[in-house]
């Protein structure tokens, strides 16, 4: 079936929208058209001219030769520069909630996840965690100026961080998730840990054990998940009713993280860049090539969740035994130090 490209790139406009503020007013302040106006074209009762595709390309960094597929080995991927990112916990929760709660908006959506090292959206139920990942990117990898002289010190999480957080969860449970892990899952934020240790980037040495008991409080909960096949906030029961959350595990390593969702009425990817950032696509060909490709994934990996528990309880096991290593060599120094 032909892709309606004009109603691919109004999906683009309102993706980066968020929901804040309409697209009548957007698209209309743009072309200076009225509400009405612009959902006749949203609706495809009537076709955008050339200019307004222009005005509608150059705005939001939409490639009109990747739309109409005068290249058909080009997609369209949008992204959060970097030097106009306002880096900071609340920023990049609200811009996790955002595009879950459009997801969940959807018309019986799904999302088929694969993790490499941190699975992000469980771990909202544990804020402390991002937050370390978010500092350890921001002053290993990216070198901020801000980050430069200063060590990781426990902060109280900001309530409208908090909240932010919270909301995010809660789209994320309402959404039914196949999830593809690996054998490498948490250790490279172990090894982040450990390396702040012994770098002295902790105010507080002692708070490196701390987060490794997050950890392991995390994988407790996660098994717990598996072990019903549902989604639930930590420290509270497990609902008699949730939606779905089928765990798969990848007997050797994923290829990267990446977030595919599809409803009734759209699709679209995310995908891990830059390391702490994502591009998005709703470009009917990569998609197609994407979902051909995971579902060759789910295929090749062993389902987890509800059934094969001795699997499970084994990769539970490595996990516990990977966190436990870590706290040992950590607790060790810290008897050497005193």
């Amino acid at each position: 079936m032909k892709p309606d490209y004009q109603k691919l790139i109004f999906e683009e406009i309102k993706r980066q929208s968020q929901g804040k503020d309409s697209l009548g007013n957007i698209v209309g302040d743009i072309l200076n058209i009225s509400q009405d106006a612009v959902y006749r074209r949203y609706r495809g009762e009537t076709l955008l001219t050339i200019n307004e595709l222009e005005k509608l390309c150059r705005e939001f960094r939409i490639s009109m030769d990747a739309v109409y597929g005068v290249n058909k080995h080009q997609a369209i991927f949008s992204y959060q520069p970097l030097a106009v990112y306002d880096f900071s916990m609340h920023t990049y929760l609200t811009e996790i909630r955002d595009s879950l709660k459009q997801i969940q908006s959807k018309r019986n959506p799904e999302m088929i996840i694969t993790v490499t090292n941190m699975p992000f959206l469980q771990m909202l139920s544990f804020p402390h965690l991002i937050r370390f990942k978010l500092f350890f990117w921001a002053k290993t990898y990216l070198k901020l100026e801000a980050y430069k002289d200063i060590q990781y010190a426990y902060e109280k999480i900001p309530a409208k961080s908090f909240e932010v957080g919270l909301e995010a969860i809660k789209y994320y449970n309402q959404i039914p998730t196949k999830e593809i892990y690996d054998l490498e899952l948490l250790r490279g934020l172990a090894r982040e840990i450990y390396s702040n240790f012994i770098s002295h980037q902790f105010a507080d040495p002692s708070f490196a054990l701390y987060l490794l008991e997050l950890m392991d409080r995390y994988i407790d909960h996660l098994n717990a998940q598996m072990t019903v096949g549902k989604k639930y906030n930590a420290y509270t029961e497990p609902p008699a009713n949730g939606c779905e959350y089928e765990v798969f595990l990848n007997g050797t390593v994923n290829p990267g993280t990446s977030i595919y969702y599809r409803s009734e009425d759209s699709k679209g990817l995310f995908i891990g860049h830059n390391m702490m950032s994502t591009l998005h696509t709703s470009d009917p060909n990569y998609l197609a090539d994407t979902e051909n490709i995971i579902e060759r994934q789910l295929s090749n990996s062993n389902p987890i969740s509800v059934i094969n528990e001795k699997e499970r309880d084994k990769f539970v096991f490595q996990l516990k035994n990977m966190v436990n290593h870590y706290r040992k060599r950590i607790e060790l120094e810290l008897e050497d130090q005193a």
